[in-house]
């Protein structure tokens, strides 16, 4: 049984986030070419001519908001510390997600804190309820310049319209929100994963709380047919976990039967990143594997409240059959040839 489903996270702060000026290495989501996705991925090697322009468009960007200044909205500090200032906020913040939030090194993290410290921004100090946490809280002088650096940043986002008519702007804006919703898709990361991961837990808790709310008679695990963790383990199956900024959004199984069919089991997409192509990608990933081990059939089944689901697995290529097991919440039975490796 699956979840078929498919978050964008909330911009939260500074207009910009220091891009990489020379990257372009973020690969391409598996809807948009031909090419053969890897198997654990499903992501494929962008063209040169795309790379050129990413890179084109990181130096045009960086320089545009003032990525390349010193003293970033002409506040004596860079773009990063202006940042991290932001990320931490009026409550204060976990250094842990503030890393994972922000996709950044330890090190540089770590004097990114030491600077704001020193200037009496910030503070850090150990959790109250867990020593080993530490909690970032800005100061009274923080407060205030992190609300200084937030009319500034309206200040500059006016420059960069204020010049444009009112069509361009509209044209802008639309461009910029469909650029957001690429680049997060493209953050995303699809790894193989331990059934027993932190991650992995997690995505099965959503994915069982999700399905008892859609459901019309609810969920019960006890209900569904069992999945041991080995079928989950190479060689005997796979487990993807998908995860957005250190933080679990998806996942999905596929396990191996010998000769047999290869099967699909607990396909789900936080509704925080649905629309962005991850549950493609997730089953384009699962099959390339089943080919891979030398599957040529795949199937699995999945049930009439999940409508996305059934859209999608029609879309890839998957066509309806009889039942072919008795999984109680299943309403549809899919399969699909796969071209083996």
């Amino acid at each position: 049984m699956d979840a078929g489903m498919v978050s964008r996270r909330a911009d939260a702060g500074l207009d910009g986030q220091k891009p990489d000026p020379e990257s372009g290495s973020q690969k391409p989501d598996p809807e948009s070419g031909s090419q053969k996705p890897d198997p654990e991925s499903g992501s494929q090697k962008p063209d040169p001519e795309s790379v050129g322009r990413v890179r084109r468009f990181n130096r045009t960007v960086t320089q545009r908001i003032g990525a390349l200044d010193d003293a970033f909205l002409a506040r004596d500090r860079p773009l990063g510390q202006a940042r991290l200032l932001w990320e931490i906020g009026p409550e204060g913040s976990d250094v842990r997600a503030l890393r994972a939030g922000l996709d950044l090194d330890s090190g540089y993290l770590s004097r990114l804190l030491r600077c704001l410290a020193g200037d009496g921004l910030i503070t850090v100090t150990p959790s109250e309820t867990d020593g080993r946490v530490r909690i970032a809280k800005l100061t009274s002088a923080g407060q205030a310049e992190r609300a200084e650096l937030d009319r500034l940043s309206d200040d500059a986002a006016g420059a960069i319209l204020g010049p444009l008519t009112g069509r361009q702007r509209d044209r802008l804006i639309a461009a910029m929100a469909e650029v957001e919703r690429l680049l997060t898709a493209s953050a995303i990361e699809l790894t193989g994963a331990n059934p027993r991961s932190p991650g992995a837990l997690a995505c099965q808790r959503a994915y069982a709380s999700e399905l008892a709310v859609r459901f019309e008679a609810g969920y019960d695990p006890a209900q569904t047919m069992t999945v041991d963790d080995a079928e989950l383990t190479p060689p005997g199956g796979l487990l993807l976990v998908a995860s957005l900024h250190g933080e679990p959004v998806g996942c999905g199984a596929v396990i191996l039967a010998g000769a047999g069919p290869a099967k699909i089991r607990r396909m789900w997409v936080s509704a925080a990143v649905r629309g962005l192509g991850l549950g493609r990608r997730i089953l384009a990933g699962l099959e390339a594997h089943a080919a891979a081990a030398g599957a040529s059939m795949i199937r699995l089944e999945t049930n009439r409240a999940l409508t996305e689901a059934i859209s999608l697995y029609r879309s890839a290529g998957y066509r309806e059959v009889p039942a072919f097991s008795d999984e109680h919440y299943a309403h549809h039975w899919f399969e699909k040839t796969l071209l083996v490796s």
